[in-house]
């Protein structure tokens, strides 16, 4: 699986962005997409996942952090994941990674696949 992650740029406290990841691959229903980021100096972080078992259901799960302000979607038939950032905090400032898995959950290790990053700055 390759991901391509795009829709980074630089925006307001307060403003919006939305994140885009188009992943290669014919099994891309199995996975589980992933956001993570990685602010400067900083750890990577999960940001939110979301997996699919069946028509309409989908199960997404957020970072404290960005609950209420983030959503993350997927369009299996495009191959893409998406993630609408509203509200955005000078705390979000990152480099943001979308990531496939077989397994659910904020570790990193469950994360096979790897994209490159996209930068968001939010700037005050």
């Amino acid at each position: 699986v390759q991901l391509q992650a795009s829709g980074g740029g630089l925006v307001q406290a307060g403003g919006s962005l939305r994140l885009s990841c188009a992943a290669s691959g014919r099994t891309f229903s199995r996975y589980v997409m992933g956001w993570f980021r990685q602010a400067p100096g900083k750890e990577r972080e999960f940001v939110a996942d979301i997996s699919w078992s069946g028509p309409g259901t989908y199960y997404a799960d957020y970072a404290d952090s960005v609950k209420g302000r983030f959503t993350i979607s997927r369009d299996n038939a495009k191959n893409t994941v998406t993630l609408q950032m509203n509200s955005l905090k000078l705390e979000d400032t990152a480099v943001y990674y979308c990531a496939a898995g077989l397994v659910a959950g904020g570790q990193r290790s469950r994360y096979d696949y790897w994209g490159r990053g996209t930068l968001v700055t939010v700037s005050s």
